[in-house]
């Protein structure tokens, strides 16, 4: 069986290198224009080049998004960058438009082209017709069983397919949404999403002049456009038998801590199923992802129709534990920090980390901030301090606590 890809969002190029960092075998990036998330840091073409240098130097890829819905004026602009992408060693793009992808086609015929999910493909024929445009790489719709994913695996056997296992859900078909450019003019199909599907919301019947009916909410709340998140992780199997090469994770606007943490738990989990050993660490790496900030989670459609993928009780679910420091290295017995919430002398702090380092505990004892001061609070944000520990800590290394 050929190894699954573990694929990873990069909103940033030290989000790249933290998902590259923490396991992720390849990373998706948007530029500047013509990406879905246009409110993320986003790459230059210099952040490109370097982003690419760095996966490339690590056996590993990046992907760019080029998935926007284009209009004329669009096409000039994007054959320079397509020309640019392919310059740079691009290991594929994303493209949702066919005139992209012929555009793309002509004018960088060695730039890799993967379908988006945007292009809402839930059938084998259709798989079938984008593969003789060339196609390499399908992003399967979201609303798709196992078994629908396997029997268009078994028609396109020599055609790549991609799915989202873990992140934000879109309360739209596969993100083909008109509701945020009906309420606040900004265009979800050209990257500027306001997710009004996350607002909160009262409903009220105006059909009677001057006496309107207010709707009262019943005890899950009205939040009624809130998908909950995905959440795959336990359904590896299911995925490698259908025949999923690569696994996305959603969130290119989500935090460097969140994505460590959830990169990690997928990374650990497909290692522990080529191992055979996944049973034993699967519930281990389940509460690894409620760690983070997450909505309720569900498994969407993979194991048929489902009517309970809304999350209407709330926005989203704090996680476990909270971020406090990250790691900038190790010397002479000390672990170097950089605080981002405050923690104190006596603490019981746990290590998030790709090494086998990964969620020991360390008790802060002796802490000495950057002018040599013995301190038992570090309280100053990005304050660096040294935390005296047996444990050799890695550069990239995140701290955590138990809320």
């Amino acid at each position: 069986m050929k190894n699954i890809e573990l694929l990873a969002p990069a909103g940033s190029l030290k989000k790249l290198k933290t998902a590259i960092d923490f396991g992720a075998d390849a990373v998706y990036a948007g530029g500047k224009e013509f990406s879905l998330r246009a409110f993320a840091d986003n790459f230059t073409l210099e952040d490109m080049r370097e982003g690419v240098e760095y996966c490339h130097a690590r056996g590993k890829k990046m992907y760019v998004t080029v998935n926007i819905f284009p209009k004329n004026k669009d096409f000039e602009v994007a054959k320079e960058y397509f020309r640019q992408l392919e310059s740079i060693g691009v290991d594929a793009v994303l493209i949702t438009d066919a005139g992209l992808i012929s555009l793309c086609k002509r004018v960088a015929p060695s730039l890799p082209i993967h379908l988006s999910t945007q292009a809402n493909t839930l059938n084998k024929y259709t798989v079938e017709f984008w593969a003789s445009q060339g196609v390499e790489r399908v992003v399967l719709a979201r609303e798709l069983s196992f078994a629908e994913i396997k029997e268009i695996h078994e028609h396109n056997p020599n055609t790549e397919l991609e799915v989202f296992v873990h992140g934000a859900m879109c309360v739209s078909y596969s993100g083909r949404c008109l509701l945020s450019n009906y309420l606040d003019g900004r265009d979800a199909n050209r990257g500027e999403c306001v997710q009004a599907c996350r607002w909160h919301y009262n409903i009220t019947e105006s059909s009677r002049d001057g006496d309107p009916l207010q709707m009262e909410e019943d005890e899950r709340g009205t939040y009624i456009l809130n998908s909950k998140d995905l959440n795959m992780l336990s359904y590896i199997p299911e995925l490698a038998d259908a025949g999923v090469l690569s696994l996305k994770i959603e969130g290119r606007m989500k935090s460097e801590y969140y994505l460590a943490t959830v990169v990690n738990a997928y990374r650990r989990a497909l290692d522990s199923f080529y191992k055979g050993e996944f049973q034993s660490v699967v519930d281990e790496l389940e509460r690894e992802v409620r760690k983070v900030v997450h909505r309720d989670y569900t498994v969407a459609y993979t194991l048929g129709e489902n009517n309970k993928t809304i999350a209407y009780n709330s926005g989203q679910n704090g996680g476990s534990h909270e971020f406090i420091a990250v790691v900038n290295g190790y010397e002479n017995g000390y672990a170097i920090v950089e605080m981002r919430n405050r923690f104190r002398v006596g603490d019981t702090l746990e290590v998030l980390s790709p090494t086998d380092s990964f969620n020991k505990q360390l008790v802060v004892g002796e802490m000495i901030d950057a002018k040599g001061n013995i301190i038992d609070d570090a309280k100053i944000v990005q304050q660096i301090v040294k935390i005296k520990t047996e444990l050799e800590l890695k550069a990239g290394d995140i701290l955590r606590r138990k809320r």
